[in-house]
């Protein structure tokens, strides 16, 4: 029996209806030693039946000439510690730069009382530096919510903040105590574990403050065993933004995604506009390699795009144009990214498989297991 849902419009929808159940001990807190020992939950979109793999069998379920793509965007060590003058300690998730000065960052600030343009912050870095910051002003985000604009002194100055005195941006699902975090990288909290582990082996270009989680999964030696057998895999970057953790807190149609950068190299777009012309499969690794496939894709092939912005929201009724199969983690309830995943293969047989993954005890959201959607 076909799922309705897939063809539904999004006025069929509540948001309730993309609510489940998660036990908290089954959010995972810390990533797995190896990262193709994550858990796959094989999802078949067209029957919705299921079966229970590791990340390493992937390659059991692609071939030759299918187009693999992942989104290679770095993620900024965009989590800082700051000082007030009072004594008192902040923390803020440094986001992008503001405007067209280097030395000027937008900041989400917690939090975020009191603190008044012209007040003096301190960063104790991990080589013995302090670095000066100062509120510069204070302006409202995309989202509704204040955001600091940080001046960081000379132009140099935020690089080397980042590097040296800032940490995983971390979803706030996963409980860290930056000011007691031990610097031994053996230990699984460790500011240099997490800053490895919440980074894909592929990054290459920095600006995202959340990693493309699905991407998490991918080894260097997975990877060359896929083109070894045929797949053809190429990257895009999305820069994911602290959007992505947004909550829907009104309708489906009154939510609004905060618009993120993306750039798709024309060897990437020709690869993925042959693949079509020869009825090949093209597999987005991640829901943000999705979106930019599918803004770049919205005519139906890919064109290439240098400096490109989406704020697609996929929404169950969405066509989709170019991706034909999808790798993500499991997603939040209620939240944008699984009532994406709920518009690609339909909504009843996705929350079966989340209810069945809980079942089974998979480990869920960023630090979680995979799902491969096929």
């Amino acid at each position: 029996m076909s799922d309705l849902s897939t063809k539904a419009t999004e006025e069929s929808f509540r948001l309730e209806d993309f609510e489940y159940d998660l036990p908290f001990e089954l959010i995972a807190q810390e990533p797995l030693r190896e990262r193709a020992s994550s858990r796959l939950l094989h999802l078949n979109k067209s029957t919705g039946e299921t079966e229970h793999k590791t990340f390493a069998d992937l390659s059991d379920f692609l071939k030759a000439g299918d187009v693999l793509i992942l989104n290679n965007t770095k993620v900024l060590p965009a989590r800082v510690i700051a000082k007030r003058q009072s004594g008192g300690t902040i923390k803020l998730l440094l986001l992008k730069q503001s405007g067209s000065s280097p030395r000027q960052w937008e900041a989400m600030v917690t939090p975020i009382k009191r603190l008044k343009p012209g007040e003096k912050l301190s960063v104790a870095s991990d080589k013995g530096k302090e670095f000066q910051i100062t509120v510069a002003d204070i302006d409202v985000g995309f989202d509704g919510f204040k955001r600091l604009i940080v001046d960081l002194g000379e132009p140099d100055n935020a690089w080397q903040l980042l590097n040296q005195a800032g940490y995983a941006p971390l979803p706030p699902y996963i409980l860290r105590n930056y000011e007691k975090a031990t610097a031994d990288p053996n230990e699984s909290h460790s500011r240099e574990t997490d800053l490895n582990r919440y980074q894909t082996v592929f990054a290459q270009e920095p600006g995202a403050v959340a990693a493309p989680t699905a991407g998490l999964h991918f080894t260097e030696a997975l990877l060359e065993r896929l083109k070894s057998q045929g797949v053809l895999v190429h990257y895009l970057t999305l820069h994911v933004g602290a959007g992505t953790f947004k909550p829907i807190n009104n309708s489906l149609e009154e939510h609004k995604i905060e618009p993120e950068r993306f750039s798709i190299s024309a060897e990437t777009a020709a690869a993925i506009n042959l693949a079509k012309s020869e009825m090949r499969r093209v597999i987005a690794v991640g829901t943000t390699s999705l979106r930019a496939l599918e803004t770049a894709g919205a005519h139906g092939t890919i064109e290439p795009i240098e400096d490109g912005v989406t704020h697609l929201f996929v929404k169950p009724g969405y066509e989709f144009k170019i991706v034909d199969a999808m790798i993500t983690n499991f997603h939040l309830s209620k939240s944008s990214l699984l009532v994406l995943v709920s518009a690609f293969a339909g909504r009843d047989k996705i929350l079966k498989a989340y209810n069945e993954a809980i079942e089974r005890r998979y480990r869920f959201y960023s630090y979680g297991d995979a799902m491969l959607i096929l």
